[in-house]
């Protein structure tokens, strides 16, 4: 296989998506199309950086951080690595 499963992404879609929901209020259609048009998603979407490992709060602070700063290199879980 040579991206990142289906089953991978759909969970990291939901999971995401209802704590943008939670925290800012948004719409689901309108939170999703957020979450897939970031670059934190395209990570996600990369099986070669393996950001599932992150978990679905790591994955949210990673997109949070790219929303308020413009690059999710400035979360502090990838500051970390």
């Amino acid at each position: 296989m040579s991206g990142v499963p289906v089953e991978v992404l759909d969970y990291y879609d939901k999971e995401v998506v209802r704590r943008i929901i939670e925290k800012y209020g948004y719409g689901e259609r309108e939170a999703l199309g957020l979450f897939l048009d970031s670059q934190t998603y395209g990570m996600l979407a990369n099986p070669k950086m393996e950001m599932w490992q992150f978990g679905p709060e790591g994955l949210f602070n990673i997109w949070e951080s790219e929303k308020v700063t413009g690059s999710p290199k400035n979360s502090a879980y990838l500051r970390m690595t």
